[in-house]
């Protein structure tokens, strides 16, 4: 398949601006097909509806929809009402205090989740069905996420452990997925609403506004946003401001969705989003261990994320398809960097660019009343531009120096998939599945590169279990192969890495593989919702940075990407929700992570960035009909099993990071049926902490309100 030509962002920029104004879409689609009614119950496989989410219907662990009982897979949700409530900064920290999961914090405006002890590249994370992921992507904390707007966002889902048949690449410690809204109106006369969402907090003195509309009938609908925040430098529990670390982000999207018939759909959408100017604050502020910062300048300045995205949805009356989807998609994430080493009188300058292309095809089919098939197959291609310039002193002089990147390297991918499920027992249900991947990756030769091709392979697969012990309590086991072949940051990075590190190319590298297990159990009555699972996660040639022994003139120590390291990574997560009477629930998260990691010269060391014990325990009480308070304490234990890398991280404490504990309170108030605001008194003891492996201090105490107004 030949690669398109790089989009360009004006034109994307232009595209934008007039489809915010205008809806410039709908006169071609309307062209191109006859409109008729849509089904109400025609969700998006990358979509859920209030009465899904109310239900706890999940579609990303199974590529269907499935309640949470019936779901072999230890799987998270959250939905719109909870983001508006916290008014994340950025959508990852929704995954704070999760079961299974972690938040991880480098700089503000970024931030990963861990999902049980992996992050980065070692998780999948999607965008309304389509890979996040691309061949920049670090297997450590990065700021891609960041750059997908939590505002738009209607549903996260969270499925954990590895999943090597429906996902395949990069979802080893799980699959993090990110829903936009998708209206549907079945009506034959036109709705229209729409919300205006203002949020601010007292320790940046951040506020972010949020604009959303949409719209339809029979036939079709529409759904846009923007989103604007502003943040200026945090404040510590210490009473500390944290300079610098204030950042600003811009945000728009829009969607249609068009019937052709009545059985099938086409979507249209795009997304951008912007953060001008962040400072990476670990770089400009001396960290553990460390007399002077490791930069004067550190400014990803900008990082964009431009997405434009089709799907087209068939659903046959009859045959053995019961649905065919089609995704065709252009992501474009933009890197760029402005920085300058300590006491050096040299500016850099950087220009980093991904462009991802992807074609996914899927068809779910019933063979039987108690046997199901979901099977595809993927194509995508990563085209990646990186250049870089030394402005020299105080001179006008400027110099293009060897990039980050190899400028026009390439990672492309093809995959087949295939997933069925047996019910032939009255509690028994068993589903296997199995994926063969292929990578092509082109890294060019030019005076400062040596050229490289790779092409890895993989199959792998996973094995689910669900029993039924009784209609509300399930017994479930899964067994997955995942695997994350080198991709180009691995491959052929050059340049600076937070820590005082400095990194140089290896391209002898092979793939990652792991193999994920666990059991757990789950429930669901009138008013307790349970789950608690064990898991072990066997990871193999696991591409670790390594530390050559050599430092660079500027006192880096000079490190490199190598299949070192073999991790074992083992724990529980839990969760459990309780409605002790109609109007008051409590709730309890605890999840536990121990892994163990060896090598040739390392047999038995603590592997790095593993969360300490860690969870939240909370109530929820509604007032009235208007009122309701939900207390919660959010706590983790120290953690003081550190690698020989973590030992070395400025970012973490070398004698271990001290446990910690918040008291917080969420008050919610309902105006009317379309006014909401909230109160948020986070860190109320102004505690003083950093979350483990984090790169900046946490937020002291903060006093929070938000206002949510809709229109109809």
């Amino acid at each position: 398949m030949a690669k398109l030509a790089p989009f360009p962002e004006m034109v994307f920029t232009f595209v934008m601006k007039y489809l915010l104004r205008a809806g410039l879409l709908v006169s071609p689609i309307i062209f191109l097909v006859s409109l008729s009614p849509v089904k109400a119950d025609d969700q998006s496989s990358g979509g859920a509806d209030a009465d899904a989410v109310q239900e706890h219907v999940y579609v990303t662990a199974t590529r269907s929809r499935k309640q949470d009982l019936e779901v072999a897979a230890a799987v998270t949700g959250i939905d719109e009402s909870q983001l508006l409530e916290q008014g994340p900064d950025v959508i990852a920290e929704m995954l704070r205090a999760q079961p299974g999961t972690f938040f991880q914090q480098t700089t503000p405006g970024q931030g990963v989740a861990i999902i049980r002890g992996l992050k980065g590249s070692q998780v999948l994370h999607m965008v309304d069905g389509m890979r996040l992921n691309n061949a920049l992507f670090r297997n450590a904390p990065n700021q891609y996420i960041g750059l997908v707007d939590a505002f738009a966002t209607q549903r996260l889902e969270v499925v954990r452990g590895a999943q090597g048949s429906l996902y395949g690449a990069d979802a080893m410690g799980g699959v993090m997925h990110m829903m936009t809204h998708e209206p549907l109106y079945s009506g034959e006369e036109w709705e229209q609403q729409g919300r205006v969402y203002v949020s601010a907090d007292s320790v940046d003195n951040g506020w972010v506004v949020n604009a959303r509309t949409e719209g339809g009938k029979s036939g079709w609908s529409f759904a846009g946003g923007a989103s604007y925040q502003d943040h200026s430098s945090r404040r510590s529990g210490r009473g500390e401001k944290l300079v610098p670390s204030g950042y600003s982000s811009k945000a728009a999207d829009l969607k249609f969705i068009v019937s052709s018939s009545e059985h099938s759909t086409l979507m249209l959408s795009a997304q951008v989003m912007e953060q001008p100017s962040t400072p990476r604050y670990d770089e400009l502020v001396p960290g553990f261990g460390q007399d002077n910062p490791s930069s004067q300048q550190f400014q990803f300045e900008p990082n964009r994320r431009s997405f434009v995205h089709a799907r087209y949805r068939v659903s046959p009356q009859s045959g053995w398809i019961d649905q065919l989807e089609i995704h065709a998609a252009r992501q474009i994430i933009t890197d760029d960097r402005l920085s300058q080493e300590w006491q050096s009188p040299d500016i850099v300058t950087e220009n980093n660019r991904s462009t991802l292309d992807g074609v996914t095809m899927q068809v779910n089919s019933s063979l039987a009343s108690e046997s199901r098939l979901v099977w595809g197959a993927e194509y995508y291609t990563d085209a990646v531009d990186s250049s870089r310039f030394v402005q020299v002193g105080e001179s006008a002089t400027t110099d293009e120096v060897r990039s980050r990147f190899p400028d026009r390297s390439s990672m492309d991918s093809a995959a087949v998939y295939l997933s069925g499920e047996w019910n032939g027992h009255d509690k028994l249900t068993l589903s296997t599945g199995l994926r063969y991947s292929w990578f092509d990756i082109n890294l060019p030769a030019d005076n400062n590169h040596d050229g490289l091709k790779l092409t890895p392979s993989d199959l792998t697969g996973d094995v689910h279990a669900v029993y039924s012990i009784k209609p509300t309590l399930k017994l479930v086991a899964n067994i997955g192969r995942g695997f994350r072949p080198p991709n180009i940051f691995d491959l052929a990075t050059l340049g600076p890495r937070p820590g005082n590190r400095f990194n140089i190319a290896n391209p002898d590298l092979g793939s990652e593989t792991v193999w994920s297990y666990d059991v757990g159990f789950k429930t669901e009555t009138d008013n307790i919702e349970w789950e608690v699972f064990a898991f072990y996660l066997d990871y193999s040639d696991k591409i670790t940075s390594v530390f050559t022994g050599q430092t660079t003139e500027d006192g880096r120590d000079i490190i490199r990407s190598e299949n070192r390291n073999n991790v074992q990574i083992y724990g529980f997560e839990s969760g459990l929700y309780w409605g002790l009477s109609d109007d008051l629930d409590v709730f309890l998260v605890l999840n536990h992570t121990r892994g163990q990691e060896s090598n040739d010269t390392e047999p038995d060391i603590p592997a790095d960035r593993i969360p300490p014990l860690n969870g939240k325990i909370g109530l929820s009480y509604q007032i009235n009909d208007r009122w309701s308070i939900e207390p919660f304490v959010l706590f983790a234990r120290d953690q003081h099993r550190l690698s020989p890398r973590d030992v070395r991280d400025p970012r973490i404490n070398p004698l271990g990071t001290p446990g910690w504990g918040t008291i917080n309170l969420l008050l919610d108030w309902h105006v009317s049926a379309m006014t909401q605001v909230g109160f948020r008194l986070e860190n109320i003891t102004d505690r003083d902490f950093r979350e483990h492996a984090s790169g900046i201090d946490a937020p002291g105490r903060n006093i929070g309100l938000w206002l949510s107004v809709n229109f109809k």
